[in-house]
């Protein structure tokens, strides 16, 4: 059976095993058809790949004819958007040269981290809120340069999640360079493995994995911060021990890699995929505050998850059941189920089984 990348997943496709854990922990059971939350899924728990079977393996689905949420629409055709995206485009080519001289050594030991910085720096000047860049980055579609394109996203999540946390300007530069550097250990992983566009291999799946090491490896004699050399090493561990390379608890992960492996699944989780529009955010809060809590640092995690969703307070949405209406209030205890105010009513959907945010108008 041919082993397919998740972020090359369409719903349709069957899978082929028992998808598990790095601790074997049951997430996706054989025979399933995947839909767009179980692949939202095993973007959550970092599953790189899984078996598909062969009948189902060539499903495609095309980009014209993905659904787009209106709001996601309204955003893309917004002058702010069209110059983000001009931005960043050029922000990831020179952020491209910048990593491969630290790959190719060229650096000479020495990282400007400064030259780094300028480039996340120049795309959260101006009036950027919390709110309008994640809305930017939701809706960008970089196909071809994935690994530089998602360092560049996660750098840009964690400065706003510093801020969110109160960190001092010293350590949220430290946080953004985490972010920056974080998967530097994919660009050793041969070209044909990392861009294959769809089968792998269990030996090609295994080299993938490796790309945390790799890039320790890369950053270790580097005079930069150990903080950034232990995001690589760590953005896959988890609090409870489910993570990988080294299957390490929260005492034993670096507290920026606690924060960076936050901001990294959820740039996984709510980017724009070839067969839709990017989620809505309130489905990737409930997959974290269902699964999440054990995995992920308190202390970081509910502060991240409390700001994006009061910053979606008053927007018009669509329920599940087809109705329309405004959030008025968050429930913290609950966070991805609001109460929205709905013609002459208020539905707390804390209080309504089932029924959910399905997108945001």
């Amino acid at each position: 059976m041919p082993r397919v990348l998740t972020q090359d997943l369409i719903p349709g496709m069957v899978i082929a095993e028992d998808v598990y854990t790095y601790n074997n922990q049951l997430i996706l059971p054989e025979g399933m058809e995947l839909n767009d939350k179980a692949i939202t899924k095993l973007e959550f728990y970092s599953i790189l790949s899984v078996r598909i079977k062969e009948e189902t393996a060539g499903i495609k689905a095309s980009p014209e004819t993905a659904p787009q949420a209106s709001y996601s629409e309204k955003i893309k055709a917004s002058a702010e958007f069209k110059q983000f995206k001009k931005d960043f485009e050029s922000s990831v080519e020179n952020f491209q040269g910048s990593l491969n001289d630290i790959v190719s050594k060229r650096s000479n030991g020495h990282v400007d981290t400064k030259a780094m910085l300028a480039e996340p720096e120049k795309l959260l000047g101006g009036n950027m809120s919390g709110l309008h860049l994640f809305d930017m980055l939701h809706n960008m579609r970089m196909y071809d340069d994935p690994t530089y394109a998602h360092c560049l996203n996660v750098a840009l999540i964690c400065n706003v999640f510093g801020k969110w946390l109160g960190m001092a300007q010293s350590d949220l530069d430290i946080l953004t360079l985490c972010g920056l550097l974080h998967d530097v250990g994919k660009l050793k992983i041969p070209g044909p493995i990392i861009q294959k566009p769809a089968r792998l291999t269990d030996e090609e799946y295994t080299v993938i994995k490796t790309h945390t090491i790799e890039g320790f490896n890369i950053l270790k004699d580097l005079d930069i911060s150990d903080h950034i050399k232990n995001a690589a090493l760590m953005h896959h561990e988890r609090c409870d021990g489910t993570g990988y390379p080294l299957g390490l608890t929260t005492a034993r992960i670096d507290r920026f890699a606690r924060i960076v492996s936050i901001a990294d699944v959820y740039d996984a989780m709510t980017s724009a995929r070839v067969y839709r529009g990017p989620l809505c955010p309130f489905q990737v809060i409930s997959i974290f505050e269902t699964e999440g809590l054990q995995k992920y640092d308190p202390q970081y995690i509910l502060v991240f998850l409390e700001y994006i969703v009061n910053t979606y307070l008053n927007n018009r949405v669509r329920l599940s059941n087809g109705l329309e209406g405004e959030i008025v209030l968050i429930n913290k205890l609950d966070l991805s189920k609001p109460m929205v105010h709905v013609g002459s009513h208020y539905i707390d959907l804390s209080h309504e089984h089932g029924l959910y945010v399905e997108a945001i108008l």
